[in-house]
């Protein structure tokens, strides 16, 4: 999956469309993140101790993946991301639009590595 936790995102559809911000969990199964302050629902809770005022809880719900862009922190746009093989074998993430890294994905492994 191209998107992780704490990476910028950009959402481009739905009614938070435009939105840029956090994403706080990724679920890799379903293919769908949450971001912060996106598609947000009303939570009815009962009163109980761990919520002794009870009413509605504002939370935000999961969104798919495919929603939503990494924004690249050197050109700041929304972008389609790509992944490489640096030269020491480690496998990263980079901006289609620029070409910066985005970090990385996986460790160096020699066979990957640049002789």
């Amino acid at each position: 999956m191209h998107i992780r936790i704490d990476d910028t995102v950009e959402v481009i559809s739905g009614a938070d469309r435009g939105v840029r911000a956090k994403v706080m969990k990724v679920d890799h199964e379903a293919g769908k993140i949450i971001v912060e302050n996106v598609n947000r629902a009303y939570k009815h809770v009962r009163r109980s101790q761990r919520n002794p005022q009870g009413g509605r809880l504002s939370k935000e719900m999961p969104i798919q993946t495919s929603n939503a862009m990494l924004v690249c922190e050197k050109c700041n746009k929304a972008t389609r991301t790509g992944a490489r093989f640096l030269d020491d074998g480690s496998k990263v993430r980079y901006c289609k639009q620029c070409g910066a890294g985005l970090g990385e994905i996986a460790p160096a492994r020699a066979r990957y590595a640049k002789k």
